[in-house]
C-alpha cells in the first residue's frame, strides 16, 4: 500500500479545517524529506487539494466518520497528550506504534507512525480548535474510543502524570465528553476500591438492581458495534472497553454475592 493511497483513500472530513492544516504541514515535511533524499514523494500519485473539504460551523447533518478520519484525529490528539508533560517518553511512542500495528497491520502502521512523528514536531497546535472540529464531525461512541486510546498512551510508561491527566481532561471537555463518561474511562486505567463503580457510572450506595441496570446501560454504550462504521480495526479497541465493563460488573457481583 503506497502512502498516497493510504492517506487519500480513507480520509474524508478530517482533510479540512484545523486538522487538515496540521496534516498538510506534516505531509509537506515528509515530502520535503523524501525529495531531498532523491526519493519519490509520498503524494506523487494524486492531488490532495482535490480531497480537501470545508464545513460550515453549523452543519445540517454530521457526516459519518471514516476509519481514516478517526485515525488522523487520534494521531493529532496523541501528539498533544504525549507532549503534555514536556517530554516524549519512548514507552509512550512504542505504545502508539504497537497499537497501530495491532489495529492496521505493520505496513499501514508504519505510514501512520511516520506521519505521527511529523505531527509531534509541530508547535502551537490548538487543542481547542482540533477538538471542536472532531466534536462537530464525529459521533459520540467514536469520541469515547478516542478518550480510551489517549488514556492508554498516557499509562504506557506505567503511570498517568498530572500534566497528562489535565490535558486529557481538557480534551474531554472540548470533545463534549460528560464528566461521568470521562470518569468511567479514566477508572479503567487506575486501581482503587471504587473503580468498578466508576466504570459503571454509579455510586457505592447503588443497590443490586441499580448495578444490574447500570451494567446493561454501559454494555450498550460501549458495545463494539457502536463503532462498526470505523472498521474492524477500531472495534478491537472498543472490545477492550466492553471487557472492562464486564469485569467491573463481575467484580461487584462477587463482592455483593448476587
Amino acid at each position: 500500500m503506497s502512502f498516497s493511497k493510504w492517506i487519500g483513500g480513507a480520509i474524508g472530513w478530517s482533510f479540512g479545517g484545523p486538522i487538515g492544516a496540521i496534516i498538510g504541514l506534516a505531509i509537506g515535511s515528509m515530502v520535503d524529506a523524501m525529495t531531498n533524499g532523491n526519493d519519490r514523494p509520498f503524494l506523487g500519485e494524486g492531488n490532495t487539494q482535490q480531497r480537501r473539504t470545508t464545513h460550515s460551523t453549523r452543519p445540517q447533518q454530521r457526516p459519518q466518520t471514516q476509519s481514516g478520519d478517526f485515525e488522523v484525529s487520534l494521531l493529532v490528539l496523541a501528539s498533544i497528550v504525549i507532549k503534555a508533560d514536556g517530554k516524549q517518553d519512548q514507552s509512550e511512542l512504542d505504545f502508539v506504534r504497537q497499537q497501530f500495528v495491532n489495529m492496521y497491520g505493520k505496513e499501514r502502521a508504519n505510514h501512520a507512525f511516520r506521519l505521527f512523528k511529523n505531527i509531534s514536531k509541530q508547535k502551537n497546535i490548538s487543542t481547542r480548535q482540533v477538538c471542536l472540529q472532531i466534536r462537530q464531525m464525529m459521533d459520540h461512541p467514536s469520541r469515547l474510543q478516542l478518550m480510551h486510546f489517549l488514556f492508554g498512551i498516557a499509562k504506557a510508561d506505567g503511570t498517568v502524570t498530572n500534566d497528562e491527566e489535565r490535558q486529557i481532561y481538557t480534551i474531554a471537555g472540548y470533545l463534549g465528553i460528560s464528566s461521568r463518561d470521562y470518569e468511567s474511562i479514566k477508572a479503567m486505567f487506575y486501581n482503587s476500591s471504587d473503580n468498578a463503580y466508576k466504570v459503571l457510572e454509579i455510586d457505592k450506595s447503588a443497590t443490586d438492581d441499580d448495578i444490574k441496570k447500570a451494567y446493561r446501560k454501559m454494555a450498550k454504550k460501549y458495545h463494539p458495534d457502536r463503532v462498526i462504521h470505523l472498521g474492524k480495526e477500531h472495534q478491537k479497541g472498543a472490545e477492550e472497553k466492553f471487557r472492562q465493563v464486564q469485569a467491573a460488573y463481575e467484580q461487584l457481583q462477587k463482592e455483593r454475592g448476587f
